[in-house]
């Protein structure tokens, strides 16, 4: 696994790196919140639940105390009932079709077409969400079944950043690429 510089949070980033769980969480709250937001919730949801990110524990929660969680200040995502929702919902995904083994979205898949099935199926996951997870596992995870290279995002993305400062440099590329599309 490398470093993962998706937030100026050490410890944030840190989790990234080591959990798979923790990485889809962030790629679940990626969306309209900055990416920093986005890949800083699942550290401080770990540690809103006592210091453990378990697909079965969020998996098996009450589904008002999960959206309690993730409403207490500062909120963990600009709409945090949806939110707490889509999380919770990958998590059940997780157990019911991988045991809540995250890692086994890749191990399972023995083409880039299956890892994108796989990811595709992930509630609240379409096909611009898969390829962007894809490139993300390639790169951090070393998830790379044959012809994984297809489905590789082709815009700026969280791919795109390897050092701390390429953060900054993303939304500017983002930006310019949203201004010529």
């Amino acid at each position: 696994m490398t470093a993962i510089y998706f937030t100026t949070d050490l410890d944030a980033n840190a989790l990234l790196a080591r959990d798979p769980f923790a990485l889809l969480v962030g790629l679940t709250l990626h969306q309209q919140v900055s990416t920093e937001k986005a890949f800083e919730g699942p550290y401080v949801l770990e540690q809103r639940l006592g210091g453990e990110l378990d697909p079965t524990g969020i998996a098996d929660m009450d589904p008002d105390a999960l959206e309690a969680v993730f409403r207490q200040k500062p909120a963990l995502h600009r709409f945090p009932a949806n939110m707490a929702k889509r999380v919770q919902a990958v998590a059940r995904h997780l157990v019911e079709t991988r045991d809540g083994d995250t890692s086994r979205l890749w191990a399972d898949a023995s083409t880039g077409e299956e890892l994108m099935e796989n990811l595709a199926n992930i509630p609240g996951f379409g096909e611009y969400k898969a390829r962007v997870t894809i490139g993300v596992l390639a790169k951090h995870y070393a998830a790379r079944p044959d012809g994984y290279e297809a489905y590789l995002p082709d815009w700026p993305s969280v791919v795109d950043i390897d050092e701390p400062e390429d953060l900054a440099e993303l939304k500017v590329r983002k930006k310019a690429w949203k201004a010529s599309s």
